[in-house]
């Protein structure tokens, strides 16, 4: 059995890739074992996503961002690209693997309701978790999936919060956290994770999963869970294609960013100028973001050309790096890419697209 699946853990300021390296690998060799045993897609996606929620260093799943309040609430969504069907969680602090539970509600869009019901697409909070309970996700208690890492992120960025708002109850606990290494830094800076494939068949699927932006706003929804921006897969007879996204959620919701990645590339011959064109004109230029500030995005996409056997996969990103795997079930050993920013351009204001050609062998 064929197939070919591509990661990431996030874009931002990678400067010590060497963890995200092993985890990036370990996520394409999981999917593509699924992949040789005749998994779908969305099996292989949804494992490989789970694998980056479980290892403590992403932004997902344990050792997610942590909110204002210091509690944990994940966002996660995966995408069937021959049915189309799409499901996603959100605010869910009691599910191990959100990734798991917004499959469920992916694969449930297919099922006959009673009475005419039509099946929950996207499920929030605590009945996203009754939900997940039901249909046999593994339930944790909140504080299982608060990682020391995320902790300490937490700690020192709520004092330092506590300090402009004039929290004075804070003032001497903000000097004695000590100042955060660039590793810190970066770690905080990390955002959703995902995975895109397509398998033997031809069929696609994308999916994300984030624990949110650090010192969110408890309730907020991010891209990770919204419809049309943390995830798109599409499947016709001429190309089938599946993109997931990071970076600043409420502009990826605002510019729908995965859709019009997916969108772009139907109406284009080359995928770098496509994707290059949707990054410029959908989200840098956006008349809906604000001009002013530094724009940050990153988009993994794998196109896939059915008649030919072949398709490419691509990363695109507007923040400093951009860390991304990529394993065909031909290959013996996954490949990692560490993504710059040219030194020529300006992070949150200019864009860099680069990416591999694969095959698959039926």
């Amino acid at each position: 059995m064929a197939g070919f699946v591509a990661v990431h853990t996030g874009a931002g300021n990678c400067i010590d890739e060497s963890k995200y390296q092993r985890v990036i690998k370990e996520a394409c060799i999981r999917a593509t074992e699924i992949l040789r045993n005749g998994g779908s897609a969305i099996d292989a996606c949804e494992a490989a996503i789970m694998r980056l929620e479980n290892c403590g260093h992403t932004n997902a799943g344990f050792g997610s961002n942590l909110c204002l309040d210091g509690s944990v609430q994940c966002d996660a969504a995966i995408m069937n690209g021959t049915t189309l069907n799409f499901g996603a969680c959100t605010n869910v602090s009691r599910v191990k693997n959100p990734i798991q539970l917004a499959r469920r509600i992916c694969d449930g869009q297919s099922d006959q309701q009673p009475l005419e019901r039509i099946p929950p697409m996207v499920l929030a909070a605590s009945g996203a978790e009754q939900y997940a309970e039901q249909v046999g996700c593994a339930m944790v208690d909140p504080n299982v999936l608060i990682s020391s890492k995320a902790k300490f992120h937490y700690n020192h960025y709520k004092s330092k919060y506590d300090l402009v708002v004039g929290d004075s109850k804070t003032v001497e606990a903000a000097e004695a956290v000590p100042e955060p290494s660039n590793e810190v830094e970066l770690a905080a800076a990390l955002d959703t994770v995902g995975a895109v494939c397509v398998d033997g068949a031809g069929n696609t699927a994308a999916g994300c999963s984030s624990g949110g932006i650090l010192l969110k706003v408890p309730g907020r929804v991010g891209q990770a869970a919204t419809y049309g921006a943390g995830c798109w897969a599409t499947d016709t007879d001429e190309l089938a294609i599946a993109t997931c996204t990071t970076g600043n959620g409420e502009y990826l919701m605002k510019t729908l960013l995965a859709r019009e990645i997916c969108n772009g590339a139907f109406s284009s011959d080359c995928a770098v100028t496509s994707l290059h064109k949707t990054f410029k004109q959908k989200f840098l230029d956006s008349p809906l973001l604000p001009q002013q500030q530094d724009l940050y995005a990153g988009a993994l996409t794998l196109l896939y050309y059915p008649k030919q056997s072949c398709g490419e996969v691509m990363w695109s990103h507007t923040t400093q790096s951009f860390c991304v795997g990529y394993m065909a079930t031909t290959q013996k050993v996954p490949k990692f890419v560490h993504s710059p920013l040219p030194t020529y351009s300006v992070p949150g204001r200019s864009c860099v697209v680069n990416g591999h050609n694969f095959h698959l062998r039926i």
